[in-house]
């Protein structure tokens, strides 16, 4: 008997209508209707975009059995959405999107160390001293390898990515750190190789974290008194993913606490995982044990996109959403926005609301004035260096002059505001500041945030030099 999406689809409920709640089954799956049969690939219509996001956040792995049963391992689900607001006289248009076939990350299991046991509750089967923890791998899902395209700017560390992941702690990739500017795809790819691990080697711990969340966790084990816990927690994991490892920056005791650490992990066989906007040499205010540890292993750099991979990227994110545009209004996209990928996805989304919520259709002259406003409202990141480029040449000063030990007035004003600048637009810690800003301390950098903050309230020419200076960084 020819198998036919109705007979399919019909097979499929009866066994999910065994496996879930009856409500849960008549809100959820009754309204579903199977529309086309293609080789291995199911199509089902949905009522809205919000019923599908519900049947992919909870239901797609019992979807994925059921259909398996009825199509085989590679069989394939995707849905299609009747969209009700159409664009004039037209005909309503149905929404395509693939089922992403992926639940979301589970609680990890360990055993660690318990010293407060109850010598009041006694349980034949746990050993003394032993607790179970459950650790949530912070992974995003979505954040796969197939949603991370491959390109000239990025073949290094995606494939050193997934060397990592086939093999974690067993390559000569350990440490990975992944390094380049904003919005290049370190952290998806960071996601990538965690999300990989765990689908290759559940038994394996992964943690993903970020440098600042890191920190504040080491903050709140030294005011606790628990700093031996603290290092004795992450002594468990398998894979250690830190994110933005730049932001260790001037912070000594962080440092210190992650040495040991990373010592720990490495010496074991457990793979550590980094990412940074910065290469190892070019990183400022980390210590020098820690930073020859970086280049033990691999240090891959992620570079801007170029124009195929723009164009790549853009066709899978429309893909994923479900939505054609005319190749020329891709490419013209692709050919306008070139920083990082980012930046494209979100214009691309852009256009796509711009279109969607105006009734619209997706036409080059509206592609032109969404990238226009969408490339002009795009903040730069701003670093120290540029800060105290900018300042140098408003004062007329040379770096050497700014960063210099003398006393003059006008200079030591330009430091002071430099120094105010870099605390209000970077992330750097006070230390981190000083030491980049003519190897000054935390205290200094502070007493000139608060002489700045005093002589704007009182001094007019000085609060025309801090408005001028905050235009230039903030056009």
């Amino acid at each position: 008997m020819n198998k036919t999406a109705e007979s399919v689809w019909e097979n499929c409920l009866s066994f999910i209508k065994d496996n879930i709640q009856d409500q849960a089954y008549k809100t959820w799956f009754e309204p579903i209707k199977s529309v086309e049969l293609t080789d291995n690939a199911l199509y089902i219509q949905v009522p809205s975009k919000f019923f599908y996001e519900w049947l992919e956040e909870h239901y797609v792995k019992l979807l994925k059995v059921a259909l398996t049963k009825e199509l085989g391992k590679n069989a394939k689900l995707l849905y299609k959405i009747r969209m009700e607001n159409t664009y004039g006289n037209k005909q309503p248009f149905t929404e395509q999107l693939p089922s992403a076939n992926r639940v979301p990350m589970r609680p990890q299991e360990v055993d660690a160390p318990f010293k407060n046991l109850n010598p009041e509750l006694k349980n034949p089967f746990v050993i003394p001293g032993i607790r179970n923890l459950k650790i949530e791998s912070q992974l995003n899902a979505n954040y796969s390898f197939d949603n991370f395209l491959e390109g000239d700017s990025n073949r290094l560390a995606r494939s050193a990515g997934m060397a990592v992941a086939n093999k974690p702690g067993g390559t000569s990739f350990n440490p990975l750190l992944i390094f380049g500017g904003v919005g290049l795809g370190k952290t998806h790819l960071a996601h990538a190789i965690g999300v990989e691990i765990k689908d290759k080697y559940p038994e394996k711990t992964v943690l993903y974290i970020s440098a600042e969340i890191f920190t504040q966790q080491y903050i709140d084990s030294v005011k606790k008194n628990n700093r031996n816990d603290f290092i004795h927690f992450y002594q468990l994991i398998d894979v250690l993913i830190i994110d933005d490892v730049q932001f260790l920056s001037g912070k000594s005791g962080t440092q210190d606490v992650f040495f040991h650490i990373f010592n720990y992990l490495h010496q074991n066989g457990k793979q550590v995982i980094l990412t940074s906007d910065k290469a190892p040499v070019d990183m400022q205010d980390i210590e020098q044990r820690l930073l020859s540890r970086f280049k033990w292993g691999l240090s891959a750099e992620i570079h801007q996109p170029d124009y195929e991979t723009r164009i790549s990227i853009l066709k899978n994110i429309l893909y994923r959403d479900g939505v054609e545009i005319p190749d020329e209004i891709i490419e013209y996209v692709a050919r306008n926005i070139k920083s990082n990928v980012r930046e494209l996805e979100g214009a691309i989304i852009s256009l796509i609301a711009q279109s969607s919520f105006n009734k619209k259709e997706v036409t080059i002259e509206l592609a032109k004035s969404v990238v226009e406003k969408f490339v002009k409202n795009v903040k730069r990141e701003i670093s120290i260096d540029y800060i105290q480029k900018i300042v140098s040449d408003y004062f007329q000063l040379d770096l050497e002059t700014l960063q210099s030990k003398t006393r003059k007035r006008h200079v030591v004003q330009a430091r002071q505001l430099a120094m105010f600048f870099a605390k209000k637009f970077t992330k750097a810690s006070l230390a981190s500041i000083g030491s980049q800003i003519g190897d000054r301390d935390h205290a200094t950098v502070l007493h000139a945030c608060k002489t700045v903050d005093n002589l704007v309230a009182t001094d007019k020419q000085f609060k025309k030099f801090m408005e001028d200076i905050n235009k230039k960084l903030t056009l």
